[in-house]
């Protein structure tokens, strides 16, 4: 089957790799030509375990090709896949007009039956919007299928999540559709996916919902945090004993300094704007969305108690830049407004990140000094903080890192080391939600 895969950024690009790996001969397209030429030259213009493999592997046994000529593309598809950035507006809703061009142009070069599939992250509406576009532009001179399949990939781990997934969501009212898709996922049928199916709009619905209480569990258990840390209590034996109730479960009860990253930030104000414009605000999520903001402020809060409530003059040591290890993603990461802050208040900052740096450069203040790893980032720093918590920061040598700090502060916002283990090293810790002795 030729399928195309409109946009080759995060999601377009691991859905295209993925689905070529179950065979199925791709062409991924994007208007970037820049993009393009690094891809056709074996370079993956994002960071993504295991995706540089799956993208060389596939090219080279010619099921996967890449180019900026979309006419052609989709006239020779029998499905076309729409994974298109849908951004924030001002106000707080998605940015549809990617799709809308990528809708006017299937319009144009519709030659026969084709199943147009949104795996873009889109409002309640949006595939009704595609249909009438197409409607409008082809009078139904050719058939057509508009279907919603969303994605829910993990940054760090999307490989793995497209290969076995907890479910597959196709959404559309045709049963031809409908034929098609499960044809496309047919390798998943072997591994026992759960496949949910339903009409478009309760698909778009599943994605938004899906997030929003992702993103109010990461709350949930932040704020937890932080009555523990008014009342003595060990946020990660909360944590422990919430996780244990299967109704509830452990995933996403870690606490930190808010969630980030390219989903949850722009999902919960879409979700919020829709809820808005039809009369009927999501209360739940609005919350979430402002404290998630107030936690991601108290992290500077935090760095200045531990500098005797001021940085000015101060230097701090930032590891960890990306909302999360395992990514170069820096949208929406809580490293973001700390590092601003600290710059804004007279620190001098020295940062860290395996992968995020690159992308970090264009978003954090000029001042920043960008250092070779961990231990350069610690050199002459008064404190070093902990922002995200790659792998490699969690067996430090720490006896190294006191040694090139002028003073020996640690505060750890991903809650990577033990506290007793730290003062005992010598260290002014603090980290997020934990009694000031770890309980046996």
């Amino acid at each position: 089957m030729n399928i195309c895969v409109v946009g080759t950024g995060y999601v377009g690009l691991v859905t295209g790799a993925c689905l070529a790996d179950f065979g199925m001969n791709v062409t991924c397209v994007d208007k970037d030509e820049s993009k393009i030429d690094r891809l056709l030259a074996g370079e993956i213009p994002i960071y993504e375990p295991g995706l540089e493999t799956i993208v060389a592997k596939n090219t080279k046994a010619g099921r996967l090709h890449f180019t900026t000529d979309l006419g052609p593309s989709i006239k020779q598809s029998l499905a076309v896949f729409i994974a298109v950035g849908t951004p924030p507006k001002a106000d707080g809703s998605a940015d549809l007009s990617y799709v809308i061009q990528v809708a006017e142009s299937i319009a144009d070069n519709l030659n026969g039956y084709k199943v147009i599939v949104t795996k873009s992250t889109v409002p309640i509406g949006t595939g009704q919007m595609i249909e009438k576009i197409l409607t409008e532009k082809t009078g139904r001179e050719h058939p057509f299928s508009v279907v919603s399949n969303p994605e829910f990939l993990r940054e760090g781990s999307a490989i793995a999540d497209f290969m076995r997934p907890d479910r597959v969501v196709i959404g559309t009212r045709d049963p031809q559709a409908i034929a098609i898709m499960k044809d496309i996922y047919a390798p998943l049928y072997l591994i026992e996916t759960p496949f949910v199916i339903t009409n478009v709009e309760t698909s778009e619905l599943i994605k938004y919902a899906s997030n929003a209480f992702l993103a109010t569990k990461i709350t949930f258990i932040n704020e937890v945090a932080q009555l523990c840390e008014k009342l003595g209590a060990d946020v990660h034996h909360v944590a422990k004993g919430m996780g244990l109730d299967k109704r509830i479960g452990p995933k996403f009860l870690h606490p930190g300094p808010g969630y980030g990253g390219s989903c949850f930030p722009k999902d919960t104000q879409a979700l919020a704007d829709i809820a808005r414009r039809v009369d009927r605000p999501f209360e739940i999520v609005e919350t979430v969305i402002r404290t998630n903001d107030a936690i991601k402020r108290s992290s500077v809060v935090k760095v200045r108690a531990a500098m005797g409530d001021t940085v000015a003059g101060k230097t701090v040591a930032v590891l960890g830049l990306s909302f999360k290890p395992e990514t170069d993603d820096m949208r929406d990461s809580p490293a973001i407004p700390l590092v601003e802050t600290l710059v804004e208040e007279g620190a001098s900052v020295r940062a860290f990140d395996p992968e995020g740096m690159p992308n970090a450069k264009a978003l954090l203040p000029t001042s920043v000094v960008y250092c070779a790893d961990a231990y350069d980032a610690a050199a002459g720093a008064d404190c070093l903080v902990i922002a995200t918590e790659w792998n490699q920061f969690r067996s430090l040598n720490l006896e190294r890192i006191r040694e090139f700090m002028t003073q020996s502060v640690i505060v750890d916002l991903r809650n990577v080391y033990e506290p007793d283990r730290m003062r005992a090293a010598g260290f002014q810790y603090d980290s997020v939600g934990r009694a000031a002795k770890d309980l046996p």
